[in-house]
């Protein structure tokens, strides 16, 4: 497995899919920096040499965030947002949806699992 900025990329896949495995890098990115490297995109990744690896990696180091300076960066925005108090930091803080869903028949995967509240039991009147 040829190791690109810290990460094990999978051998049997193609560079460009490989490099996607690096957080911080998409399918677009990975064009890019394949193009700017002047190496084909169908090319296996165990089949790179140790150059090809070098200056993927330079590419990588020169014009991207990646791996755990952009984790600490995404994390430091969001722990902002939520000592602000502004709106998408109280939504954070509470576990809801960000970014204006709707939340009443749906955001299971935010809200967690569903909370049953007893509804109020018939009470009959007496005349």
């Amino acid at each position: 497995m040829p190791r690109i900025v810290g990460v094990d990329v999978p051998n049997d896949k193609s560079v460009w899919i490989a490099l996607t495995y690096i957080h911080g890098v998409g399918k677009f990115s990975a064009r890019r920096i394949l193009k700017e490297a002047r190496i084909e995109d169908d090319v296996k990744a165990g089949k790179l040499s140790e150059d090809e690896v070098s200056r993927i990696t330079q590419i990588i180091d020169r014009e991207f965030i990646v791996e755990g300076q952009l984790r600490r960066q995404i994390s430091q925005n969001i722990a902002r947002l939520r000592d602000i108090a502004c709106y998408r930091g109280i939504r954070h803080r509470r576990g809801l949806p960000v970014r204006g869903q709707q939340t009443q028949s749906n955001a299971r995967t935010r809200k967690g699992k569903k909370k049953t509240v007893a509804g109020k039991k018939g009470v009959k009147e007496m005349r």
